[in-house]
């Protein structure tokens, strides 16, 4: 089950809503222990199989964590060990068979693949378990097994974050004056989420069958056909990722409970050092928090400081998955972000349209990486795009824009004078929303408790255009991560 779906929009989140708050009128525990039963149900929906993988991961990681806290272990090695074994589980699943493929490749071995099937979300609950077991060994939180287990398995994060502070989270589920439904909330959770769902329906999964028939078509695709799929990806993992945030946030905030703000307008980022702090803003302050700084951070000098930043970008690109694109994804972010600290009064120089210019053109190309099946197409869509042999723009690209709702919004809104029949107009008029969106407003996470006519009419028109755009159910671009 993902949120864009029918049967969570409709039936499921309703359901949880109102038992949840009924539940809490018998005991605080209780409700938690909903929410508990309601993530089971949710992530078993998703992939029952794996079902047995997760309650595995949370008893064992409990076990640990109880003993450490229990016992008052004091060798470093010992408190490490349960961190070393998610770690391990993490790299099996995702990355044992990249590794025997590579292997097989370079040293001409015949090891034969195994038949590994993902667990949903492990990249991210593994995250979490990690935060988790380091707050019990910083004694910043307790060893209760239910808060545990609502921390872990509480649903609007599961599956792809936001990756959550525990000692943040326990203050909240253990916060009895949010155990009372919240109008004010339930009305901001709605609007979030009506916000998040018409990103993902709408511009992500438009842009996302463009995308695609450049992928498909790239022998015929011309140079201007690949110049936009850079731009084109550039706003489908955006809409698709951060219209997950807000679902994501919006719900969670309709059970009282606060999760932290994902993104910030990263597109509006005028260094790579600058998006970092605007883009998947929870990982970012993981991999700082529990890589950056343990391995010294910016302390030990500037060379030590170049090193460190290229390992977190080295495992963030590992993180996201089992390719090379991944892995160079995060090499260059990595190489960029050290060339920003190099140059960094030398760039404070540069007219900021110019440097803003600059960041989303290296952002766009690094995007086609990250969106390539192998390092060897992104050299083949950049070849096309340097060379510009033909700027025009394929019939196939422009079609993907066409929806059968575009003429029926043009009549009812009386825009007869719109030149509609203009070759690719469909596809402007996103490339002008999705411009609108990424560069003018506010973030929606800063703005979600700004409640006035305007906001609630354009969250409700949100809404049902979301929902009749509800077709065939389409996965996040983050959902295997």
């Amino acid at each position: 089950m993902q949120f864009n779906s029918y049967e969570f929009i409709i039936y499921f989140l309703p359901i949880c809503l109102v038992v949840y708050y009924l539940a809490n009128k018998v005991s605080e525990t209780v409700g938690k222990m909903i929410l508990i039963t309601s993530s089971i149900i949710f992530y078993s929906l998703g992939r029952i199989n794996m079902l047995i993988y997760l309650g595995v991961s949370v008893l064992t990681n409990y076990i640990f964590a109880y003993v450490i806290q229990k016992t008052g272990v004091k060798n470093k090695w010992v408190k490490a060990l349960p961190i070393l074994i998610n770690i391990s589980l993490l790299l099996y699943f995702k990355y044992l068979n990249f590794a025997i493929e590579n292997m097989n490749l370079l040293f001409g071995f015949e090891w034969k693949l195994r038949e590994i099937i993902l667990p949903l979300g492990i990249s991210f609950f593994t995250f979490q378990q990690i935060a988790y077991l380091v707050a019990i060994e910083r004694e910043e939180i307790g060893s209760n097994i239910i808060d545990y287990l609502t921390y872990i398995l509480y649903f609007p994060k599961l599956i792809m974050g936001p990756i959550v502070d525990p000692a943040d989270f326990y203050l909240q589920i253990n916060d009895s004056t949010k155990k009372k439904a919240n109008v004010t909330n339930i009305v901001i959770g709605i609007k979030l989420l009506s916000y998040g769902l018409v990103k993902k329906v709408l511009l992500a999964d438009t842009f996302s069958r463009a995308v695609a028939w450049v992928h498909d078509n790239l022998n015929e695709a011309t140079a201007m056909d690949c110049m936009l799929l850079a731009l084109f990806y550039t706003f489908e993992i955006y809409f698709d990722f951060s219209g997950y945030s807000d679902m994501a946030i919006g719900i969670s905030t309709m059970f009282n409970i606060d999760l932290p703000m994902n993104f910030d307008s990263p597109y509006k980022a005028i260094s790579i050092r600058d998006f970092w702090k605007k883009w998947h803003i929870s990982l970012t302050k993981f991999l700082t928090k529990y890589i950056y700084i343990p391995l010294g951070g910016s302390r030990k000098g500037v060379v030590f400081t170049y090193v460190n930043v290229m390992i977190v970008f080295l495992i963030s690109g590992l993180w996201h998955g089992a390719n090379w694109t991944f892995i160079l994804w995060g090499l260059l972010h990595g190489l960029f972000s050290c060339c920003d600290r190099l140059f960094d009064k030398l760039e404070e120089k540069v007219f900021m349209p110019v440097r803003w210019l600059c960041s989303f053109g290296v952002i766009s190309v690094l995007w086609l990486l990250f969106g390539s099946s192998t390092v060897g197409e992104w050299k083949s869509v950049l070849y096309k795009i340097l060379h510009m042999k033909d700027t025009s723009v394929s019939e196939g690209l422009i079609a993907a824009f066409y929806l059968p709702e575009n003429q029926f919004i043009y009549d009812v809104l009386h825009l007869d004078y719109l030149p509609t029949d203009i070759r690719g107009f469909n596809m402007l008029v996103f490339i002008l929303i999705a411009c609108l969106i990424c560069f003018v407003p506010e973030n929606n996470y800063r703005n979600r408790e700004k409640l006035n006519i305007f906001s609630m009419l354009l969250a409700s028109l949100a809404f049902v255009w979301g929902i009749l755009c509800l077709g065939t159910e389409t996965t996040f671009v983050y959902y295997w991560f």
